[in-house]
């Protein structure tokens, strides 16, 4: 309920460092005289006191912590509390949990009465940030207004969270080691005190420590930069050496992640011109809200155009400039979430008019800059009760819009879905709670989904198997009892008499019954090729479903008959002979139509045809093809001379008359024909 953001304190050091110059020098404009460029530095000849002004390290700290706080209470009215504590001699108090000090105004009156530290002030120990630390573990522990209401209500575990924010500057990282332990060993003493619970404020769980270490700008510190790091179960602390001109960039850059904000730049708005109200130019303005109102945007397949600001380090989103209308509820209803939105410059005047055009009950439509394609509004910014929200709108279909067809895929239009198949699978698939624990083993849950069809094709193009429903009226029946758990000896002889039938079909060369109207017929023209796929869906279907001995005797049948049509060659003989007992069975049907074959005269000629490619490549691999092509290749040569001429068990020995002087003179008619004989050898 409480998160760490929920509580924040500043700490800012009133020593009288702050009060020296942040060496970052601005040009003052006359009407007469060049104003001096804003990077030059003073000199020995240019009037300082009258030509340039610089701030002090302490206007910088307020000025940025103050900016800091504005934008907090902006996007979070109300719900987020921010506290000022200023440390010199003592820690001064500047607001308290209360909703009545959690504003603008009451902080910057009470600044205005601290004032910039005098230089006058002598140099001592009893000036120190360390007031303001423990006074800030103290804060911590004061129950806010909500906090206060959770234990009225009778919550017994109240988080209490908080982040502190000290704003110093340190000698070295021997100094900056000493500030953490003593906040450390101040927090632990506080927790302490406090516990039991509700003796002296509440228990702190979790602290964020986070020090600003400012320099004026040029000088180099001791101090290095640290990540967030874990010093205690309940102490993190990060720090960061700044210029003290660049402080509001960096605690700009820091709130963004303290508060989960997301940064958005609205380009091309057309606005006057103050010197010429007949011309317009287009500026762009930043704009902070919660990174929830991009994220709600954003789908999986949709990414929001980014880009890294000039002189930060975080990105902002470029919405681009709709035409501007009154706000209507057709343009609200795609509306996905509504957050708070503030501008990063407040005080610029494209800020200033894009406020007061929305505050005067105008809306403005913002959408994403594409190059070419139709153009996508993402989000709108609009005012009510003096509030500016921006409205995350969604870019996917709205709750408004009809529910998608089941046919728009995304591999396009899909308009043969097996819908009423899968609602049958649907309600045969429907369970319910039992009250008594099942005896067996298996669950009534687990034996159903055994039970159920393990081959289900999605569309009907995919399929043969389940388009011939309609136009073999055994079929559905004899797809029922393969998926059946069990299955007894009739029903197997069934099944064997409905394969045989389509044996008969394929023997006769009769082509598959599709039907003329639902265009799934396959590409296949030739009836082999059709019997062939549907033996092969067959198979699948039943290797997916064989849980008994008779399953298993139909799919070797069917293995059987796929290897006699020639679609397979990897059955073995047993198979074969249990296809001719099966065929030969008296439950097969003795006479055949007048013009055709004899189912017997099929069987053998089918029979003895996948004999010969079972003899020729029966159970041998690829390995055992390559191995037995070479050995046939190797065979049609000679030889070698030297093993043939050398007896068994003897060693060949390699040109054996090499070195014989008399040997190597020879005549060219001997010479030819040795060639010629090792030619033909070769």
């Amino acid at each position: 309920m409480f998160e760490r953001n929920q509580k924040t304190i500043f700490v800012l050091d009133h020593t009288r460092y702050f009060s020296i110059s942040s060496e970052q020098y601005i040009s003052m404009d006359y009407l007469k005289g060049k104003p001096l460029p804003e990077t030059s530095a003073p000199s020995a000849t240019t009037p300082v006191a009258q030509t340039q002004l610089s701030k002090s390290l302490w206007t910088c700290a307020v000025e940025s912590s103050i900016e800091y706080c504005r934008i907090v209470w902006d996007l979070f009215p109300g719900r987020k509390q921010v506290r000022f504590i200023v440390s010199d001699t003592a820690a001064h108090i500047v607001n308290t949990w209360s909703p009545s000090t959690q504003n603008m105004s009451h902080v910057s009156n009470a600044m205005m009465m601290v004032s910039v530290p005098s230089r006058s002030i002598p140099q001592s120990s009893d000036y120190s940030v360390i007031h303001g630390l423990r006074a800030a573990i103290e804060a911590l522990a004061e129950p806010t207004d909500d906090q206060v209401q959770a234990a009225q209500s009778g919550c017994t575990k109240i988080s209490n969270k908080g982040r502190v924010i000290c704003i110093t500057s340190a000698r070295d990282n021997t100094s900056m080691k000493s500030l953490e332990d003593i906040f450390n060993t101040v927090l632990l003493q506080q927790n302490a005190l406090a516990s039991p619970p509700g003796k002296k404020g509440l228990l702190i769980d979790h602290c964020h420590l986070v020090i600003l270490n400012i320099v004026p700008l040029g000088i180099e510190s001791l101090v290095t930069n640290r990540q967030l790091l874990e010093i205690s179960p309940l102490l993190d602390v990060e720090i960061h050496t700044v210029n003290a001109p660049d402080i509001s960039d960096k605690l700009l850059h820091l709130i963004m992640g303290h508060y989960d904000l997301a940064s958005t730049t609205v380009t091309n708005i057309p606005m006057k011109e103050e010197q010429n109200a007949n011309s317009s130019a287009n500026y762009d303005v930043e704009i902070l809200h919660e990174r929830a109102a991009h994220t709600k945007v954003c789908g999986p397949d949709f990414t929001l155009p980014t880009s890294i600001k000039v002189g930060t380090s975080y990105e902002t989103v470029t919405l681009k400039w709709c035409t501007p209308r009154g706000c209507g509820s057709a343009d609200l209803q795609p509306c996905v979430g509504q957050f708070n939105v503030t501008p990063v410059d407040v005080t610029s005047r494209p800020s200033s008019c894009l406020i007061n055009f929305l505050l005067n009950g105008r809306s403005v439509l913002l959408e994403v800059p594409r190059k070419t394609g139709t153009k996508t509004t993402s989000h709108m910014l609009s005012a009510r009760g003096g509030e500016i929200f921006v409205h995350s709108l969604s870019i996917a279909r709205s709750a408004m819009d009809e529910a998608p067809s089941i046919g728009d895929g995304p591999g396009g239009r899909v308009a043969d879905y097996r819908i009423a198949e899968m609602g049958q699978l649907l309600k045969m698939s429907r369970m319910v709670p039992l009250k008594a624990k099942p005896k067996s083993r298996i669950s009534p849950g687990e034996h159903l989904w055994r039970r159920m069809p393990r081959y289900f094709p999605r569309t009907t193009n995919v399929t043969i198997l389940f388009n011939l429903q309609r136009q073999l009226a055994w079929l559905p029946h004899f797809l029922h009892l393969l998926v059946k758990e069990d299955m007894d000896k009739q029903e197997e002889v069934r099944c064997q008499q409905h394969i045989h039938e389509l044996y008969k079909s394929a023997s006769r060369g009769e082509m598959l019954p599709f039907g003329n109207t639902n265009n799934i017929r396959p590409k296949a023209s030739k009836s082999k090729d059709q019997y062939r796929l549907f033996y092969r869906e067959l198979e699948q279907l039943i290797q997916l479903n064989a849980q008994t001995t008779h399953h298993k005797n139909l799919l070797e049948s069917l293995q059987s008959l796929r290897a006699s049509y020639g679609d397979v060659t990897n059955k073995s003989e047993a198979g074969v002979a249990h296809l001719r007992s099966y065929t030969e069975s008296p439950l097969s049907p003795e006479r055949l139509e007048p013009n055709s074959i004899s189912s017997s005269n099929a069987s053998s000629s089918l029979l003895k045809a996948s004999k010969r490619r079972m003899s020729s490549s029966g159970q041998r691999s690829l390995l055992d093809m390559i191995s037995n092509a070479e050995r046939n290749q190797s065979s049609k040569r000679l030889d070698f001379s030297g093993r043939l001429c050398t007896p068994l068990g003897q060693t060949a020995k390699l040109y054996p008359d090499f070195g014989n002087k008399e040997k190597d003179v020879l005549t060219p008619g001997l010479l030819s024909t040795n060639l010629k004989d090792e030619s033909i050898r070769s």
